[in-house]
């Protein structure tokens, strides 16, 4: 029994796979970029605009402008290439990739090392800075601090005696599993279950396991783009949602320290100026949610609509939608509590001036003398 196992183990080293490592970094640097500017800009200087592919099945309404970034060499020696892409709502998008060859036994480590280690938002923070240094001119209303995401997409192209995704789950599920969870140590069965629960496949020899912070694709490189564009909107999508719960929670705590100093006849006057603030937030996280939901369209492919929504699902864009969706309803809820209670202030400083030109009256008519 020992002997099969230390076969069966031996068999697995010695299978060869082939494909490359994506690092996607999202930063939420603006309100919005004028893509067109952006471009004239990006002209000027010379840069470099690598093509973006777009697949059939994926359209940008308005396609992101996309310029190389250059090398990322960590600290371990591993130099790493990539491109930067802008998106009209604010949004910077870095991939860097770095091709891979060889076991599951040297993927695991290097997922384990990658999505613990590895701090890469930091050290591309300065190489995007740099970017934007030339891109300025296109930003509008910057951010002084940013939010960042990030997500790892382990993309294999071949693998060594594979023949179709059933296979693949059947003899590979326990290593893919630790793949995705970034964990060298030998996962139980209920958690390694959870993590194969979230693949999806549309050929029969290929395969996508979605985690909420790394992701496994088996395909070739034409079939796992879009599944990799998906996924860096999915992100791009969380990275945005929580721009807007940062932002209506520090407006509603703002209205709910003006709403406790008092609430008499004076103080109500106030109301309004913050009432009016308040519904312009209100406008521009609807504007922005439009922009950012709006940002791609599927072209009669349910399968990519089913991709994305799980992905979005597994990075938790559902979750902050939906945090977000309960602040708005709060916040028109106080809105509309702000202005009954200018109204009703507004009415009651009507009806006083109405009783003091009443009085006044009434003095100068028992006086004798018209008013």
């Amino acid at each position: 029994m020992q002997e099969l196992v230390a076969q069966s183990a031996e068999l697995v080293s010695d299978i060869r796979l082939h494909g490359s490592v994506l690092v996607l970094l999202q930063f939420d640097v603006c309100e919005a970029i004028r893509l067109d500017r952006l471009r004239a800009l990006l002209s000027a200087s010379k840069v470099e605009q690598p093509a973006l592919k777009h697949p059939g099945a994926v359209r940008y309404q308005r396609p992101p402008v996309v310029e190389s970034l250059g090398t990322l060499t960590l600290e371990s020696g591993e130099q790493l290439q990539g491109e930067i892409k802008y998106y009209d709502y604010g949004v910077l998008s870095v991939v860097f990739e770095l091709p891979f060859e060889g076991g599951w036994e040297k993927l695991t480590a290097l997922a384990s090392r990658w999505v613990w280690d590895v701090d890469f938002g930091a050290q591309a923070a300065e190489m995007v800075r740099r970017k934007l240094d030339v891109a300025a001119g296109a930003l509008v209303k910057p951010y002084k601090e940013w939010l960042s995401e990030d997500y790892l997409i382990f993309h294999i192209r071949e693998i060594d005696g594979s023949s179709s995704m059933s296979d693949l789950i059947h003899t590979q599920g326990a290593r893919i599993a630790q793949v995705v969870r970034g964990d060298t140590g030998h996962l139980a069965e209920s958690e390694r279950n959870e993590v194969l629960q979230s693949r999806i496949s549309y050929y029969a020899n290929d395969l996508a396991v979605i985690g909420w912070n790394a992701a496994f694709i088996y395909d070739s490189t034409a079939g796992a783009e879009t599944a990799v564009q998906l996924l860096e909107y999915a992100n791009s999508q969380l990275l945005e949602f929580r721009h807007y719960d940062d932002l209506l929670t520090e407006e509603l705590e703002r209205v709910y320290t003006l709403l406790d100093e008092g609430t008499g006849i004076f103080a109500r006057w106030r109301l309004a100026r913050s009432a009016t603030r308040l519904h312009t937030v209100l406008l521009d996280v609807a504007e922005l949610t439009e922009h950012a939901d709006n940002a791609i369209k599927f072209l009669s492919d349910m399968f990519s609509a089913r991709l994305y929504k799980l992905a979005a699902q597994k990075v938790g864009v559902p979750d902050y939608k939906d945090l977000v969706t309960q602040k708005v309803r709060n916040a028109e809820e106080l809105y509309r509590f702000m202005v009954d209670q200018f109204n009703q202030s507004r009415a009651f400083f009507l009806e006083l001036t109405v009783v003091i030109i009443l009085v006044i009256e009434l003095v100068y008519l028992f006086r004798g003398r018209p008013f």
